[in-house]
């Protein structure tokens, strides 16, 4: 069961590691993008399950060919997971060398079950292809609930890695790590990484630092390492005590002799 849960703790750290998107070519549209009259790049935004949205999109064709737009998405994604995806159909052209204006209307109701706190958050322009023609990034607050998807999941993680904590510690209190230090290493290290995605996602529904691959993966990175350096530093275990040589039932080994009464005559 312990080794189960390490692994999904390794796999999570592997998708904040090496789950972000390898750079793409040169998108054909530049967008420009504002929620409720502000414009989103480069700011937080405020997303309120309660209350919908307006969303306008201006998209910029600076080739000499027409673009055809089949939807616009809206996603936000947390150590390399998407929690939260709305997509709305709505085809239009933006013709060569000019400009085009969209406005949509979002119902974020059900948002509130999904996520909490910070998320970094993608608009995207999509073609007929399914293929990005453009976007813009950005951070948003949303104002979710604790047992939302996201809030879950972090509760979880919180609760592994107590587990991971618990019974490495348990081991070395037993003295049943192994001898081998880079073993002993190794037993600590699912543990560090749970810590650091655990931070991760308390920074983030506490609204303090935003889940971005520039703070996921220096966290995860350092608490993998100090979970690395005090594994490595327990002490050596006692190895266990020869059995003894002494028997323990005391009964064992006892020599008896039997008593012979001797008669002697008298002269």
């Amino acid at each position: 069961m312990r080794r189960v849960i390490a692994a999904g703790v390794a796999l999570a750290a592997c998708a904040v590691l090496f789950g972000a998107a390898p750079a793409s070519a040169a998108e054909p549209l530049q967008l420009t993008v504002s929620l409720d009259g502000r414009d989103i790049n480069g700011n937080t935004v405020t997303i309120d399950p309660a209350k919908s949205a307006e969303l306008s999109v201006t998209a910029i064709n600076n080739s000499d060919s027409v673009v055809r737009v089949r939807s616009v998405r809206v996603s936000g994604v947390a150590l390399a997971l998407t929690f939260f995806s709305y997509d709305t159909t709505m085809p239009f052209d933006v013709p060569a060398k000019s400009r085009v204006t969209r406005t949509l209307v979002l119902d974020f109701t059900d948002l509130g079950g999904q996520a909490i706190g910070l998320l970094p958050t993608t608009v995207d322009i999509v073609g007929a292809q399914r293929e990005d023609l453009g976007s813009v990034s950005t951070v948003s607050d949303v104002r979710g609930s604790l047992w939302s998807v996201y809030g879950v999941f972090g509760l979880a993680m919180l609760v592994i890695t107590a587990f991971l904590w618990a019974t490495a510690l348990l081991a070395l209190a037993r003295h049943r790590l192994a001898p081998n230090r880079w073993r002993r290493a190794l037993r600590f290290l699912p543990a560090g990484i749970g810590t650091g995605l655990v931070a991760v996602i308390t920074l983030s529904v506490l609204k303090l630092v935003p889940p971005e691959p520039a703070i996921e993966i220096p966290v995860v990175i350092g608490t993998a390492a100090i979970g690395l350096i005090l594994g490595y530093l327990t002490p050596h275990p006692i190895p266990p005590l020869p059995p003894s040589s002494t028997p323990d039932d005391p009964t064992v080994d006892l020599r008896t002799r039997r008593l012979e009464n001797t008669t002697e005559g008298f002269a």
